[in-house]
């Protein structure tokens, strides 16, 4: 017989199911098994620290530029290699983010830029920076 709880297996006779905060496993009887998830509490969430109205200019912009397929989704956590842009895209989306939100990146911070949410981030702070 075997249980298992999380990463560990053990084979023991008889087995219990292992009381965890997460999964567990246990077969009482040749041919029988049991199986018992229950509720683990949330560890981490995404957050979003650019605007709302920024990720979605952005979103926008990014569609725009790489030609992207209606009833895809753009969002803050999409990255730009995933929506098929190489680093001349990626380029030309600077140039368009530049452009709308009338800032200049710096080309280290340009390259740092992979995600929707890194653009809108980077633009959010030059803005501010600008406005000061």
């Amino acid at each position: 017989m075997a249980s298992i709880a999380g990463s560990a297996l053990s084979f023991a006779r008889p087995v219990k199911a292992v009381n965890t905060s997460s999964l567990s496993f246990s077969a009482a009887r040749k041919g029988s098994a049991f199986l018992r998830l229950q509720p683990v509490q949330k560890r981490f969430a995404v957050c979003y620290a650019a605007k709302k109205d920024t990720v979605d200019k952005v979103c926008e912009i990014v569609k725009k530029q790489l030609a992207v397929p209606e009833g895809t989704e753009v969002c803050g956590a999409s990255k730009f290699s995933d929506l098929g842009a190489d680093s001349l895209d990626t380029v030309e989306i600077v140039m368009g983010l530049e452009e709308e939100f009338e800032i200049s990146v710096e080309e280290s911070s340009a390259q740092s830029i992979a995600t929707v949410e890194d653009a809108a981030e980077l633009i959010d702070k030059l803005v501010a920076a600008k406005s000061s």
